[in-house]
């Protein structure tokens, strides 16, 4: 497979990246090398392998809620913020 540099150009407009020619003739050699590298894995003898979905053993720990009574109360907390309305944190809007 080769890599145009017209392919290296849009995968770094699509990135929102500007890269300059020579650095584009650069990523162009590095991604070909990687992409040879990873090719060589089509030469494994992989007969009889299971496939590895999933590396770790994996499984949900569950725990009963608990509530552990704080030491500060609302009114303490309220107090820290800079701007408070009707007993809530007022922030900036954020859209």
């Amino acid at each position: 497979m080769e890599i145009k540099r017209e392919d290296i150009l849009h995968l770094a407009d699509l990135s929102n990246f500007s890269v300059s020619e020579k650095e584009a003739e650069s990523l162009g050699e590095d991604l070909q090398n990687i992409i040879s590298y990873i090719s060589e894995l089509d030469n494994l003898n992989t007969d009889g392998v299971e496939p590895t979905y999933q590396v770790f053993e994996m499984k949900n720990i569950w725990r009963d809620d608990e509530i552990i009574p704080q030491e500060a109360s609302r009114e303490d907390l309220l107090a820290l913020t800079k701007e408070e309305k009707d007993d809530q944190i007022k922030v900036p809007k954020v859209l």
